[in-house]
């Protein structure tokens, strides 16, 4: 690293109720050009570019489709190996097939999106046609699905070409990628640790530009946690700006959200552009133009409140290093002009997880519930997965209705504190990446942790509330110097001036900018 500046269910069934059209949309003018657009690029630099200046690359034709897909393929080639982010890759002979038609389209004036020719990989929670789907669970090891995902269909339309998946928990379940499938995904910076999740091969595989841009989902920071991990940014927007599906279940799914990661903000806000949207398919997707992601993120910060919720208040216990590497990075909105203070919640935090457990084991029950109720399938299910479901097969209807309660209450509670303060900012993890081999931590700063993902409960807050909710990286901390990264969070629907801060903070910051994991280069 360099310049650290301090009954049963069938397979189809269970994918339409789990899985979170369009044309593409062209690089508004108001983003930077590249300095380079109209020269030649040497085939080793490719990877190295962001996405914005590899879609300019290839609309310049200053790289061809089949360079950029070769540069990549390469670059999986040396790295996943080792650490396993991308799984069910395709044969290459078959991606430099579509690479070269897409050269061809560029060459009659056919030019299908901003992404066009980019290597994407989706994650392998949401379902890609005619490749692999597995979920991380040996039941789906060989789904594979006769559709897309609505995000999907609109990233081949923006001009994608689908390589393959990345990694994920089995079920997306815990902030931790490893399966019974494909294995661990390990973490960019060292190897050993984890990756996070359930975005945990997204993430590593942009850190190691083996992507240009990547796809997420967060039910429990999982666009969130994976980029504080990995150093990269991850955005989980507001509920239903992206449309989830196709899927039975269309209306009470509302912790979990598709969204964008990349490894600058900028590219973010591009990938959610071509990501959100509305779709008939999804009756409560928001209408917004996406267009609005396209344009400039410089902004006016100066004079912007920003509160600190830092542990709540002691409320939660964090690994010695995680506060002080986060508050130390605050300096950087101050430098940017912003107004930061630290602010006090009133609402009962552990009522909030209680909240967070009811309404997830319901979820969950109501999702694999019936692959449960084959008891041949027991075998194939890690514990935790059985654990969600058990719980939730005994939660009554009135119990589930007092969690909405109780969730709205919190929704105000916070809706209150955006009338004083215009974004709000904390830890994205309560420990820094651990042991790989470790399912999950047991205890942090001598607390037992009393469910497997309570190691997590930082990030619950911003997933109850359904506002848009970004990683920031924070620097690097603890006993070795790992990645950290904090959360913004901002007033529902406003996804737009949260990537503006977040892009303002980036640029003051430069921590995902100057700061690669080492192994690109070795």
């Amino acid at each position: 690293m360099t310049n650290r500046n301090s009954g049963q269910t069938t397979r189809r069934d269970f994918l339409l109720g789990t899985t979170a059209l369009g044309a593409g949309i062209a690089i508004s003018t108001a983003i930077r050009a590249p300095a380079y657009v109209g020269a030649t690029i040497e085939t080793s630099n490719i990877v190295a570019l962001n996405a914005v200046e590899l879609s300019s690359a290839i609309k310049t034709r200053a790289v061809s489709c089949r360079q950029v897909m070769t540069a990549y393929l390469a670059q999986i080639n040396r790295l996943n190996p080792k650490f396993n982010a991308i799984v069910a890759l395709q044969d290459e002979g078959g991606l430099l097939a579509q690479a070269d038609q897409c050269d061809r389209d560029l060459a009659a004036g056919q030019y299908r999106g901003w992404m066009h020719g980019f290597p994407l990989a989706v994650k392998d929670l949401a379902s890609t046609k005619g490749i692999t789907t597995t979920l991380g669970s040996p039941m789906f090891k060989d789904n594979v699905p006769q559709y897309d995902a609505i995000f999907v269909e609109r990233l081949k339309a923006a001009g994608g070409i689908i390589i393959g998946k990345t990694n994920v928990p089995e079920f997306g379940l815990g902030s931790h990628t490893y399966n019974p499938v494909y294995g661990t995904t390990l973490n960019a910076y060292d190897g050993k640790s984890t990756a996070g999740g359930s975005s945990g091969g997204a993430s590593v595989a942009l850190a190691l530009n083996m992507l240009p841009v990547a796809d997420g989902s967060d039910m429990m920071g999982s666009l969130r946690n994976p980029a504080a991990y990995n150093n990269i940014i991850g955005f989980r927007p507001s509920f239903n700006r992206v449309p989830s599906g196709p899927k039975k279940e269309l209306f009470v799914q509302q912790l979990g959200v598709s969204g964008p990661m990349g490894k600058t903000v900028t590219d973010v806000a591009m990938l959610l552009s071509t990501m959100a949207g509305y779709d008939s398919r999804t009756p409560l997707v928001l209408e917004q133009d996406p267009k609005i992601f396209t344009q400039s993120l410089k902004s006016n910060v100066k004079g912007v409140r920003i509160g600190w919720l830092g542990d709540f208040d002691g409320y939660l216990p964090m690994e010695e290093g995680v506060l002080a590497t986060c508050e130390k990075s605050l300096r950087f909105f101050t430098d940017s002009g912003c107004q930061v203070e630290p602010v006090s919640v009133d609402y009962p935090m552990e009522d909030l997880w209680q909240t967070w457990l009811t309404l997830r084991h319901w979820l969950i029950a109501g999702l694999a519930g019936p692959l449960y109720a084959n008891p041949a399938n027991h075998a194939m299910m890690k514990p935790e997965l059985i654990w969600e479901i058990e719980a939730g097969q005994k939660i009554s209807a009135v119990e589930v209705f007092k969690a909405s309660v109780a969730r709205s209450h919190w929704y105000e509670v916070l809706d209150k504190l955006y009338q004083k303060y215009d974004f709000l900012v904390l830890p994205t993890a309560q420990v820094f990446p651990f042991d790989a081999s470790i399912h999950w931590p047991k205890e942090i700063a001598g607390r037992q942790m009393d469910t497997y993902h309570r190691w997590m409960e930082v990030v619950i807050g911003g997933t109850l509330s359904g506002c848009p909710a970004i990683n920031v990286p924070a620097g690097f901390g603890g006993a070795d110097n790992k990645p950290m990264g904090m959360q913004i969070w901002g007033p529902m629907k406003q996804d737009l001036k949260v990537l503006q801060i977040a892009y303002a903070y980036e640029q003051a910051s430069r921590w995902n900018l100057d700061n690669l994991p080492s192994f690109i280069k070795a």
